[in-house]
């Protein structure tokens, strides 16, 4: 297993809010665990949220004794957000703080993952497939067919998300399963690479034949050429087979 992660603030942005964790070892009865969280709220609030759900959703993880990946991500996700939502409530700054959330990992060939509000995950080879589900606005008017896919991308409102770790005392994550093949490649990130890249530029890079680390580097660096308009989170996992 290969894997290579960046997080940069990209250059509007004076804070990065963004936050990752990768492990290619054992986390508790997992094999391995890949997270990547996009904070949002006022001064630091973002930054905290992101870290601290990252934080608790791999110490549930390393505590929980069920072996099905699935019950134990979203019981880690079910405790990190009751408990960001307590640390919200004992601390005035940081009200109305939460966090995206994209979560993964991989046994036996198969992929899980769990994901909640618009941080995403795809799988890239021959084509370049979103597997995650956007919990967005713009995202939910595509799916009801109130608005075309390339309108959204552009759409004023498209950084708007529907459910977010710490927005509501209920956390609803979606999860998906998914066979994987050797020539896949893994790709979590934050929409500061998706908003600011074309899926097209970003498969390419991703199917080069470069290092992982000149690959994930190449990405971020392609964001902030474009505008670097928010914080940038890349990460690839590969080799898996």
């Amino acid at each position: 297993m290969k894997t290579y992660s960046i997080t940069d603030t990209g250059v509007m942005r004076e804070m990065n809010q963004d936050y990752f964790f990768a492990s290619d070892e054992p986390v508790g009865n997992l094999p391995n665990l890949y997270i990547v969280a996009d904070g949002m709220g006022g001064h630091k609030a973002g930054d905290y949220a992101s870290r601290y759900t990252t934080q608790r959703i791999v110490a549930s993880v390393s505590r929980n004794p069920e072996e099905e990946p699935v019950t134990i991500l979203n019981e880690a996700i079910e405790v990190a957000n009751r408990l960001l939502i307590e640390e919200a409530m004992e601390d005035e700054t940081k009200r109305g703080m939460g966090t995206t959330v994209v979560a993964a990992t991989i046994i036996d060939g198969k992929l899980y993952v769990a994901n909640v509000g618009d941080s995403r995950l795809y799988l890239v080879g021959r084509e370049m497939r979103q597997i995650t589900r956007d919990h967005s606005l713009v995202a939910e008017m595509v799916r009801i067919g109130e608005m075309r896919a390339a309108e959204a991308k552009a759409h004023p409102d498209k950084n708007i998300i529907t459910r977010a770790i710490g927005a509501s005392e209920h956390v609803e994550a979606d999860f998906f399963e998914v066979d994987l093949t050797p020539e896949d490649r893994i790709l979590l990130c934050t929409d500061g690479l998706t908003n600011m890249v074309d899926d097209s530029v970003i498969r390419e890079i991703v199917t080069e034949d470069a290092p992982i680390e000149e690959r994930v580097e190449k990405l971020v660096n392609a964001a902030n050429r474009a505008g670097g308009k928010d914080n940038i989170t890349v990460m690839i996992i590969e080799s898996f087979s």
